[in-house]
């Protein structure tokens, strides 16, 4: 069992998409009592209000100015991270297809990421919390406590991300070429491009449970609460 008593910890888990980041997060940050705070989430948010602005995820001076002008927070609860977008829950829109697609053409301008970073440090510079994304332990908290980089095998994330969509036949196809797509604007990408800090834990989960992986990265935050 963690202790939660001692000081409050920022703990960044950063990783490819499939790779298990917000079970994970999610699942720590309950048994610490943190906050859990997905970073992604808001990239989605920004996505969402661009298509219903009918604003190009190309733009980036446009994106960049909506950014400025919006509203987005993070709130965390029992059941995950409720999402605000100028005050409106968009919790389950923001996980639609066309929106987890817009958020990853919208994540690769460095206007945009610099609005986002100021934002994500902000929610998470009182310490208590798992903040998980691509960046956080590169560039939204390269001093935090805990630094995870968690991976796994091309093909056994798209698994993952198949079988936890239900998807079958044309439309898993799809998913599944917009993931590597996605992987490639992520690692590509000039601004914040997705590669473990230098001083994180890598952990590669495709032949891990979700309990195992959750068990090692336990044991990494106790030796520091312990340090």
């Amino acid at each position: 069992m963690l202790d939660n008593s001692q000081r409050k910890l920022i703990i960044a888990i950063d990783g490819p998409a499939g790779a298990g980041k917000s079970t994970i997060a999610s699942r720590l940050a309950r048994k610490l009592g943190y906050a859990n705070l997905e970073s992604g989430a808001m990239y989605r948010a920004l996505a969402l209000k661009a298509i219903e602005w009918d604003i190009s995820f190309d733009d980036e001076a446009a994106l960049t100015r909506l950014a400025h002008d919006s509203r987005i927070q993070l709130e965390p609860t029992s059941s995950g991270t409720r999402v605000l977008l100028d005050g409106r829950d968009v919790t389950q829109r923001v996980r639609e297809t066309d929106v987890t697609a817009g958020a990853s053409r919208v994540s690769v301008h460095p206007n945009v990421r610099e609005w986002m970073v100021a934002r994500q440090q902000e929610l998470g510079a009182g310490g208590g919390v798992v903040m998980e994304g691509r960046d956080i332990g590169t560039k939204v908290f390269p001093n935090a406590d805990v630094k995870i980089f968690l991976d796994a095998d091309p093909v056994v994330r798209e698994r993952r991300r198949l079988e936890q969509q239900n998807l079958r036949g044309s439309a898993a196809e799809a998913t599944a070429a917009e993931l590597r797509e996605r992987d490639r604007r992520d690692r590509t990408r000039a601004a914040s491009p997705l590669m473990p800090a230098p001083d994180a834990l890598i952990l590669d989960s495709t032949r891990l449970s979700e309990d195992e992986v959750l068990r090692r990265v336990e044991e990494l935050v106790r030796q520091k609460l312990e340090g």
